[in-house]
Parts: C-alpha cells; structure tokens; sequence
C-alpha cells in the first residue's frame, strides 16, 4: 500500500499494531514524551511529507491525555505536509456528553470535534458513538464503525448456550442496541 504510514498513540499501541500488521505495513515511528511540567511532547519519527497518514489512539485511560497527544499527533503530522490525517479513534472521548442536558453545561463533544478538526484531522473514524448525533458535530467526514455485527459473530462461535444468554446495557441509550441484538438472535419476538 502506497503512500500510507500508520502510527500509534500511547493508548493503546498494540491495536495499532495489529492494524499495521494486517495490512502488512510497518508502525510508524513516534516519540511521546512528558516534559517535566506534564506537558506531552510528540515527536513524528519519519518523513510524512505527501503520505495519507492514520493515526490510531483511544479516548479511554488516561482520556485528557491521550486526546491532547493525538491533538498533538495530527497536529505535527499536518505541519509536517502530510497528504491527509485520519484519526482512528476506536473509543470517541466525552462523547457522553453530546447535548446541553442542564442550563450553563458544556456540550463537550461538539468541543472535541472542533478541536479534532482544528488540529488539522481531515476524517475520523471511530466505533461506536454514544449517539450518532456527534456526526453532525464535524464539518469533516467521519466514520462510526458498528462492533455489533462481530460482536455476535463471536458470541454465536463461542458461547454455547448463547440462545439461552441475557444481553445487557449499562445504561439507557444502550437498551435499544441491547433489545436489537436479542431480537437479532431470536431471543425475542417482534411483536414487542
């Protein structure tokens, strides 16, 4: 694959190397680095000048910063003449809070998409969102990749009882993506 280089963020490097390794390319090579008053330093290892780079790094641990490290991340990639940063962001930070639920609260996930496309993201591609509503929050395309198909493909596989199994949400939102997956497995009937 041309003109392609992935790297990873600190959240999870072994996701982007597995990605890397299915699609037979090497990790590219990035330094991350604390200076002593906390800031994150990122240092890009390699040429990106003309590349479409991916840049993989969940929103989950260590959520502040692991955002502003791929904030960072796109940031040096893009100054760096980059062709095109796509942020592979298998777990969308603040995404919980995508609407303004009481008078004076933030809508934090319509901050984080603007600050993704500031830093100079040209598309996102993420898992799963809290709501699909935080699409809308980009002016850039984004990607919101569904687990639950190979989420049941595993469960059928490999729990042998799975038609006897009970699938639960942790929390509201969750519930309708829940009763589907049943309904999905014939646990439960349409006339619900």
């Amino acid at each position: 694959m041309p003109n392609i280089k992935i790297f990873s963020g600190s959240s999870h490097p072994d996701l982007g190397q597995k990605i890397a390794d299915r699609l037979g390319l090497e990790l590219g090579k990035v330094v991350t680095k604390k200076f002593s008053n906390q800031e994150t330093c990122v240092e890009i290892g390699e040429s990106v000048r003309g590349e479409d780079v991916y840049i993989v790094q969940s929103g989950c641990g260590e959520i502040n910063d692991n955002l502003m490290e791929l904030l960072i991340m796109i940031n040096a990639c893009k100054i760096a003449s980059a062709s095109r940063v796509t942020a592979v962001i298998p777990c969308f930070p603040y995404a919980r809070q995508d609407k303004k639920d009481k008078s004076r609260a933030p809508i934090s996930a319509k901050l984080v998409a603007n600050m993704l496309s500031v830093s100079g993201a040209d598309h996102i591609i993420t898992m799963d969102l809290h709501a699909s509503q935080i699409q809308g929050f980009f002016d850039i395309p984004v990607d919101n990749l569904y687990a639950e198909p190979a989420v049941l493909k595993w469960i059928k596989e490999n729990i042998n009882e799975w038609k006897n199994c009970t699938i639960v949400s942790p929390d509201a939102g969750g519930a309708k993506r829940a009763l589907t997956e049943m309904f999905v497995f014939g646990c439960v009937s349409s006339k619900l």
